[in-house]
């Protein structure tokens, strides 16, 4: 079979994140099997034009807004009558391939934007870009008859546009669980891994934390993660003012490595995105070990399982967070429970998995 795959990122790409990494994974083994794959991406400093990597074939073309006509550009004059299927990856914006081809398309879409509009971007970008989202979606559900996703939240959301034939797959996590699950004596670390960004909503795990502290002294909180950026300076200062201040850290980027001993070590992870498409850090977290409380939002909904391998905090309020990590951190039985349940689960989320759900929706098995 041959596959043109579009995503305005590839692996390489320095922006790339957790979907890209599950993207590249499928496609290497697509290659593996004997597909051919050829990749539609934007050009970044120090990316060639035109490569030839691992039996993938990039043509990498315009930036991350010009890539999408570019990539009509390219399509119509060397690629149009090439492959037998086409993965049009959404990322807030389709390439809109099925507009302009008879070519069996999917539809490749990790999450929907929908509120992180009004996180992420100033206004009025996010009221518009908020306001446009629902009519882009309601005509793309006309030209793509399937769509894959990650997640029974992000498959919901498109059921509420029109989109009819939607597939949930697996995703892979790029560690390994451990072997044997420890056990963690008088766990104490609270952490927060990822960039510190307004969906991310650090600050709400921040206070979080502070109403655990004030209950158990002992208790600690790391963040590791990004930490440029306004929002990131407003968190900084508010860590720099509270009462526990010498309880918090704040690590900034960390390495691939200390990120896994960070993941091992704690005695929970909080996360309390405005949304997800999965979730991956919660699974990777529980791999090593670690369960996770969330605020009950989509994609953190689905990557955590209620009272079993974790807690979703229902009222997406950082007092009631903070009452579940003292009860859940006071409770040993039911800690340790979630911690086994939550490691043998994340054994679920291999790459292997992920491309075998994967191919059955470009099956249409």
């Amino acid at each position: 079979m041959k596959i043109l795959w579009l995503t305005w990122k590839d692996r390489g790409n320095p922006a790339a994140g957790g979907a890209e990494t599950v993207s590249g994974e499928i496609m290497d083994r697509l290659i593996r099997d004997g597909h051919k794959v050829k990749i539609i991406t934007a050009r970044y400093p120090g990316a060639t034009g035109y490569e030839l990597c691992d039996g993938a074939e990039y043509y990498r073309i315009g930036n991350r807004y010009t890539v999408y006509l570019k990539a009509r550009q390219l399509f119509k004059s060397k690629l149009k009558n090439w492959a037998d299927v086409i993965i049009d990856e959404m990322n807030t914006l389709p390439f809109g391939v099925a507009y302009y081809t008879s070519t069996r398309t999917i539809l490749l879409n990790y999450q929907l934007a929908r509120e992180v509009w009004f996180y992420q971007m100033p206004f009025p970008i996010s009221l518009v870009g908020y306001l446009f989202e629902p009519f882009m979606l309601r005509s793309m559900a006309k030209k793509y008859p399937l769509v894959a996703t990650e997640s029974l939240s992000t498959k919901k959301d498109l059921n509420k546009y029109s989109f009819k034939d939607v597939r949930t797959f697996r995703v892979g996590i790029a560690l390994n669980p451990l072997e044997e699950l420890p056990i963690k004596l008088n766990p104490s670390t609270v952490l927060s891994l990822g960039a510190i960004r307004p969906m991310k909503r650090t600050l709400d795990a921040v206070k979080s934390f502070e109403v655990a502290k004030s209950k158990m002294p002992a208790l600690q909180m790391i963040i590791a993660g990004s930490d440029g950026g306004k929002y990131a300076t407003e968190v900084k200062k508010y860590i720099a003012q509270s009462p526990y201040s010498d309880s918090i850290i704040v690590m900034g980027r960390v390495t691939p490595e200390k990120r896994i001993e960070l993941m091992k070590d704690a005695a929970v992870i909080l996360v309390t995105s405005i949304k997800e498409g999965w979730g991956l850090i919660v699974t990777e977290a529980a791999s090593q070990g670690t369960p996770a409380i969330v605020y009950d939002t989509d994609g953190l909904r689905d990557s955590v399982r209620h009272n079993i391998t974790g807690i979703v905090s229902k009222n997406n309020d950082y007092k009631v967070m903070g009452n579940e990590i003292f009860n859940l951190l006071k409770d040993n039985t039911k800690y340790n429970l979630m911690r086994l349940n939550g490691w043998q689960w994340s054994k679920e989320f291999t790459f292997e998995n992920s491309y075998g759900d994967f191919l059955k929706v470009i099956n249409n098995k």
